[in-house]
């Protein structure tokens, strides 16, 4: 292939636009919000199923405490009736009086063991909503710090679109003043070479894969035409020999 020594030359500059393209679009993909937002959109949901769980677990315990006062009401109304009878004398026979006492007892301890029943059910109904509210609390915070880290983000993200354009439309008016074939000829090698397609020959080494050429090869690219187009021996890539 034949191409113009100032064209060639264009190349490199090309080349140059190309790699600070790449660059800032690994910029864009490599910011750290990225992964940080991922991290807080996780811990969101992971705190959104917690939540749940713990709302469940609120309402069965605010069922256990109900259960547990409407177990005490039937046995203090009977034990409260009991001992009117008890202290109005209603009761005289002996056995009645003595069956009566005991019934008395047995309902006292019952409903202290129905007590023990309602306030460990409270305590841990305690304990949930204090959790469930932990939990809430938790949530809204991280979703502050979420919206925080997703406006961070966007604002980068702008700003590195902003320059990718800048970059691209610098890149299409250099592609456009040089020819079409050796454009063509430099993207099918940068595709397959890493991003980049062309470097300098400094002294005896290529500046796309920094290798020293061999004095037959160098000897065989000084002694080409100026206007050909020498590939690097070693990676294949376009070999400006051009000064400027």
């Amino acid at each position: 292939m034949k191409a113009a020594p100032a064209a060639q030359l264009g190349l490199l500059d090309l080349q140059a636009v190309d790699t600070t393209i790449a660059q800032v679009e690994h910029r864009r993909k490599s910011l750290p919000e990225h992964a940080q937002i991922a991290q807080g959109q996780k811990i969101r949901a992971e705190l959104g199923a917690a939540i749940v769980a713990a709302k469940t677990v609120v309402g069965d315990l605010e069922l256990e405490v109900e259960k547990a006062e409407a177990d005490l009401v039937p046995v203090k109304e009977r034990q409260a009736r009991d001992q009117r009878r008890l202290d109005e004398g209603v009761v005289t026979d002996p056995k009645q009086l003595s069956a009566l006492i005991e019934e008395i007892d047995h309902l006292k301890r019952r409903i202290s063991d129905l007590e023990d029943v309602q306030l460990e059910a409270m305590e841990k109904l305690e304990e949930a909503t204090a959790r469930h509210t932990e939990l809430v609390e938790q949530r809204a915070e991280g979703e502050q710090n979420l919206r925080a880290l997703i406006a961070a983000r966007d604002e980068q993200v702008a700003a590195l679109d902003a320059e990718l354009a800048q970059q691209r439309t610098a890149r299409d008016q250099l592609a456009a003043g040089l020819p079409d074939d050796l454009v063509t000829l430099y993207r099918k090698i940068a595709e397959r070479s890493g991003g980049v397609g062309v470097g300098r020959l400094q002294g005896r080494r290529c500046g796309g894969c920094q290798l020293e050429a061999t004095a037959s090869a160098l000897a065989g690219y000084q002694a080409a035409p100026a206007d050909d187009v020498v590939r690097c021996e070693e990676c294949d890539r376009i070999l400006v020999r051009a000064d400027g």
